[in-house]
């Protein structure tokens, strides 16, 4: 193509005016695929996200991902993992980036790496360090100083250490695709060639673009040229930016994208995120996505002339310690994917999509050859038909009806079509795969419950205060050391107060920006409050029992996830919908990363009100208020087993007095028999954190689910919020996953943070069984 040698020149053009290096690249494209080796390739992609597995996990689920007839493994890199605090790198562990790439390689398959290093992924704070949140003179993601000079040295760290390890593509590695990620912003002005280098240098921008007005023009033009001096020799991808410039490949997210066509006849057609279900937040139900469905949506991407698709999530794994995003993600990042939270396979998912992408590999020759040709069927039937010069020939014959399937006659021979679905013909004659007719067993998992724990050891810990006067922002006394913060306060109340002579309390309210509270009066808990994913702002009123003279009123704050997304505005949905149609009750599960995203606040502001007394209400807000970041089991690090037996955990006790809702348990266990994957049952408890051996699951809560549990069809168009939703009326998560490298033969700790009081004596250790039916 002509267009095509024009931006190649283009390409040596800039490298050699910018003085780069001149790698030869083996990875280019045309208009009907990538080009490897100077071959096209359909290339079938799955997202596996390192931090959330263990490295014992990697080489199965990587395995498993290839078995499963992938040729690409996608993942993310996570700013606040890889550099907790400025300049200080942590690259062990799950945080292991080049161990995960060479383990990939290692396979055989190909990786698509995205630096970001804004994510999103349901990832606490979108994946940024929120160290960075408290630079001098700091606002992200826009022509700003401070923060270009922070993403701009992780940004070279990260590629680097790829350069280093000879892990790109065009140096013999696997890293075949970089991406920058741009959503469905539409732009008259002409970026040139230097935003195309951009090597995932942002993500999900598209709006926020507009918002920064010029200070984001310039800062997209900064971070392009900023990417093309890191010269790494791959192509690169921007997802839904409409108007990519060339060479830039943009591509399209979602549950369908056979809509969508890339923005030059020369480019080829890619769909980096295949939604293979949806994430979970606490309070909501569990979303499944059927396997006919997504073989449906893959199978109508390729006859309309893709060649590129990544399933988000091939594996989704666990949200570990406090990596969950905000508010409310689950530490379950299960996704409904083929390959489960435990590394097991779930099935009809994961044998059904083997068998199209089996099929598919089969039509691979027809399918890079040419564009097809669309004949019509019926009144919802079609065939795409795929040949090349070489006498190949593959067919793909539709029927979009809902509920009613068809018989058509396709060169003079008869097929029956399933409604909602396609049958794939790779040699035009004869059927190899139909999207609706699942050959394979449904998986059944099962926890069974292998041991209980005798009655645990119990103290409460509180911490020492620091005072200010008025109320303080949660994150701005915490810096993300904990989820909790402790907003304390005394109150006198003279003994002529009318209602200590009558059968009434004072009513306090408390105004919280986020995400949950617990409050306590007199070391007694009084009540608590949340907000929700769809608002983290809340407010808690109820009656507070207080007596004559002092009363201790301490309020606990708790952030479940910081914030890593808000509401689309009403502008922003509108033109979301241009561009992936969807029903208008849908646009709330659309998450956009928003604006000035470094003043977002939580905790309790205020105000603070009693009221009910004799002088009427009473403004605590600005009176003088102690401050404890944390529990006081956390200062202390008594999840280490190093350090729990220095503790006393008999008798004594703290200015919670007798209360025994918020506490820090502690028992012994040893680990199963067996080689299943392990999970804690916290069904028995209410809501905090927990640890294995010093190692943190994560976040717990047993708090029930609300939604619209009915019946689950595969046929017609999916989403999440109006079908296939299940668990209605139990626990949105019950289960936390324990991996078994974790573990020793004998004498594991477990440490339990509780918030809101539970019955630690009934958590118990159950393996994950899998069985088929």
């Amino acid at each position: 193509m002509k267009a095509n040698k024009d931006s190649k020149w283009f390409l040596l053009c800039i490298v050699l005016i910018f003085g780069v290096e001149l790698i030869e690249c083996s990875v280019t494209y045309d208009k009907k695929a990538l080009i490897i080796h100077g071959q096209r390739r359909i290339l079938l992609s799955g997202s596996i996200h390192y931090p959330r597995s263990t490295p014992e996990m990697w080489g199965d689920l990587i395995q498993k991902a290839k078995q499963g007839g992938l040729d690409v493994i996608d993942t993310y890199v996570f700013w606040n993992v890889q550099e907790p605090s400025p300049g200080n790198y942590n690259f062990e562990g799950r945080n292991d980036l080049v161990r995960f790439v060479k383990m990939v390689q290692r396979a055989g398959l190909y990786l698509h790496l995205r630096i970001g290093p804004f994510i999103c992924a349901e990832w606490n704070f979108g994946g940024f360090p929120v160290w960075l949140k408290y630079v001098p003179g700091i606002s992200f993601r826009t022509d700003n100083e401070p923060f270009k000079m922070a993403m701009q040295s992780f940004t070279q760290k990260i590629v680097q250490m790829m350069k280093d390890e000879k892990l790109f593509e065009s140096q013999g590695g696997p890293i075949i695709l970089s991406q920058a990620c741009f959503e469905v912003l539409q732009r008259s002005e002409f970026l040139g060639f230097l935003e195309a280098m951009l090597v995932n240098i942002e993500n999900e921008y598209g709006f926020k673009s507009k918002e920064y007005g010029s200070a984001g023009y310039a800062y997209l033009t900064w971070a392009a040229k900023m990417a093309v001096d890191l010269g790494t020799g791959v192509p690169w991808v921007m997802c839904k930016e409409d108007d990519a410039p060339d060479p830039v490949i943009n591509t399209c997210n979602g549950f369908y994208c056979d809509y969508f066509s890339p923005n030059k006849p020369y480019k080829p057609t890619m769909w980096t995120e295949a939604w293979s279900g949806w994430f979970a937040d606490f309070g909501g139900p569990i979303h499944q996505r059927p396997v006919e469905d997504l073989a449906f949506g893959v199978a109508r991407f390729i006859q309309k002339g893709g060649s590129f698709v990544n399933y988000y999530m091939y594996h989704g794994g666990t949200n570990f310690g406090r990596t969950a995003g905000g508010p409310f993600i689950t530490t379950s990042y299960d996704y409904d994917a083929p390959i489960d939270e435990y590394g097991l396979i779930r099935q009809p998912k994961y044998d059904h999509l083997k068998e199209l992408h089996r099929v598919i590999k089969l039509c691979e020759q027809a399918l890079v050859a040419a564009d097809p040709a669309v004949t019509s069927l019926g009144s919802y039937e079609q065939a795409h038909v795929f040949s090349s010069n070489a006498g190949d020939c593959a067919a793909f014959l539709s029927n979009y009806h809902f509920d009613s399937a068809a018989r058509v006659t396709f060169r003079n021979m008869q097929y029956k079509l399933p409604p909602w679905s396609i049958s794939i013909l790779p040699d035009c004659k004869n059927v190899a795969f139909n999207t609706a007719q699942v050959g394979v067993k449904t998986s059944r998992a099962q926890m069974l419950q292998l041991c209980t724990h005798g009655k645990p050891s119990m103290k409460i810990f509180i911490l020492v205060t620091i005072i200010f006067d008025g109320l303080r922002e949660q994150l701005n006394i915490t810096r993300d050391a904990s989820d909790y913060l402790w907003y304390m306060t005394n109150v006198e109340i003279s003994s002529s107060e009318s209602f200590l002579c009558e059968s009434r309390h004072p009513t306090l309210r408390v105004q919280s920006a986020g995400d949950g509270l617990h409050v306590f009066i007199n070391g007694h808990l009084s009540g608590s409050a949340f907000g929700s994913r769809r608002s983290r702002r809340f407010n808690f009123r109820g009656n507070v029992n207080l007596h004559s003279g002092m009363n201790r009123i301490s309020l606990l704050s708790i952030a479940v996830g910081l914030p890593l997304t808000r509401m689309l505005s009403s502008l922003s949905c509108c033109l979301l919908l241009v561009y992936q149609p969807f029903p208008l009750s849908y646009c709330f599960l659309w998450l956009n990363n928003g604006a000035h995203f470094e003043t977002w606040n939580t905790g309790i502001l205020g105000p603070v009100f009693l009221y009910g007394l004799d002088n009427g209400k009473r403004d605590l807000s600005w009176q003088k208020w102690s401050y404890q970041v944390g529990l006081k089991g956390e200062a202390m690090n008594l999840e280490s087993p190093s350090r729990t037996s220095s503790v006393g955990w008999t008798g004594g006790s703290s200015f919670l007095g007798h209360n025994q809702t918020t506490a820090t348990h502690l028992a012994y266990f040893d680990a199963p028999m067996g080689y299943e994957p392990l999970a804690l049952d916290m069904n028995s408890m209410g809501k905090g954190q927990v640890w294995i051996n010093g190692q943190s699951l994560g976040s717990y809560w047993t708090v029930y689910a609300k939604g619209n549990c009915s019946s689950c069809i595969y046929s017609g168009t999916y989403r999440p919020t109006t079908k296939c939703q299940f668990g209605c009326g139990q626990p949105t998560q019950l289960w936390y996953h324990a991996p078994r490298s974790w573990l020793k033969p004998t004498h594991n700790l477990l440490v339990v943070f509780e918030e809101i009081g539970g019955d630690a004596t009934r958590i118990s250790i159950v393996k994950r069984s899998v069985s088929r039916v």
